[in-house]
């Protein structure tokens, strides 16, 4: 780390625009440095070209700044064939031993932890509903919300073995939503109690996981019955009554891409109301240099709060794996990727 970054990191996860930082990026993370970065296909070509960015990325930042990825398998992968397994989607896993699901995620977190990603935007914990827009389908395990919760927490202990934070998504729920977030905003008109199967899948996990800090993701979606004007990212009330409250978050709260198209029409400054809502960080994906910098420059500093939960999220991934190895060396090795799958 070229200097001491704790009274200038801004609450934030930002995006790059290709294989490796330009000259006006670094300049950029020198200046207002985010709390840590996110890849995209764009960002991958080859295993030594990523190894090289992300140290690249630690250079800048420091050996300690989460460098996150979205690989959850099937069509939500940034690490793919050639040079990486192609893992299948959660659905897949449906009355699965748990067992089997938390060694694909290990093995798919071993993989990521190899090119230096360290926070695994997965599990979904959405619910494969019927009449719901296709954006969520296949990436959720389920429509059941006890069958959800259970390979959810089978897929966080695959991760955290493998030396990978998990980001349990999209919270409160994104399965009832009839519209695809990336393009507009969802607005869900179901009562409190019909809601109450979407919030339990997020509220089990995080019961069996309290003390942990694990890492969570806003969804863009306004929900009628919680915040009737707000999105769950920029609401206060849904964050502390329901994110907070109900569902018992404890650990690191991001948002979604601020740059996707359900915040569009929403004014002001994105970040400081997502962060003044209580999200820890925002995430701001698109990569472009220009935008990238103007996020950081109006984005708030990194809160005290927010930085004791990024360092006991990171604690308990550490303290997960080496129980984890030994109890995987009692047992045959793990098998490979596609035959996880076999019934």
């Amino acid at each position: 780390m070229r200097r001491d970054r704790r009274m200038t990191v801004r609450a934030a996860v930002t995006g790059l625009s290709g294989l490796a930082i330009t000259a006006e990026e670094v300049a950029i993370l020198r200046a207002t440095p985010p709390a840590g970065v996110i890849l995209f296909r764009r960002n991958v070509e080859s295993p030594d070209q990523l190894r090289a960015l992300t140290a690249a990325i630690r250079e800048e930042l420091g050996e300690e700044a989460p460098i996150l990825v979205d690989q959850e398998g099937g069509r939500v992968a940034r690490l793919r064939p050639p040079h990486w397994p192609a893992f299948p989607p959660a659905s897949v896993f449906e009355q699965a031993p748990s067992a089997r699901a938390a060694a694909n995620a290990a093995l798919l977190g071993a993989e990521c932890a190899a090119m230096g990603l360290d926070v695994v935007c997965a599990p979904v914990l959405d619910l494969r509903l019927p009449g719901a827009h296709d954006v969520i389908g296949d990436r959720a395990f389920s429509a059941s919300p006890e069958e959800v919760a259970r390979l959810g927490e089978a897929w966080i202990e695959g991760l955290m073995a493998a030396g990978c934070i998990p980001v349990i998504k999209h919270i409160p729920g994104h399965g009832r939503a009839t519209a695809d977030s990336h393009e507009a905003l969802p607005r869900v008109e179901a009562d409190a109690q019909t809601l109450a199967a979407d919030i339990a899948p997020f509220r089990a996990v995080c019961a069996r996981n309290a003390g942990r800090h694990l890492w969570a993701m806003t969804a863009h979606i306004t929900y009628a019955a919680l915040d009737a004007d707000l999105p769950a990212t920029l609401s206060p009330r849904l964050i502390e009554g329901t994110i907070r409250g109900e569902i018992g978050f404890d650990g690191v709260l991001v948002s979604d891409d601020l740059t996707m198209g359900a915040l569009a029409a929403i004014p002001g400054n994105l970040a400081e109301a997502s962060l003044a809502a209580g999200c820890d960080l925002v995430l701001h994906c698109n990569g472009v240099a220009a935008d990238t910098a103007a996020l950081l420059r109006d984005c708030p500093p990194l809160a005290e709060r927010a930085r004791e939960r990024l360092v006991a999220a990171r604690a308990a991934m550490q303290a997960a794996r080496p129980a984890a190895m030994a109890a995987a060396s009692a047992r045959p090795s793990a098998r490979a990727p596609h035959a996880l799958t076999d019934a």
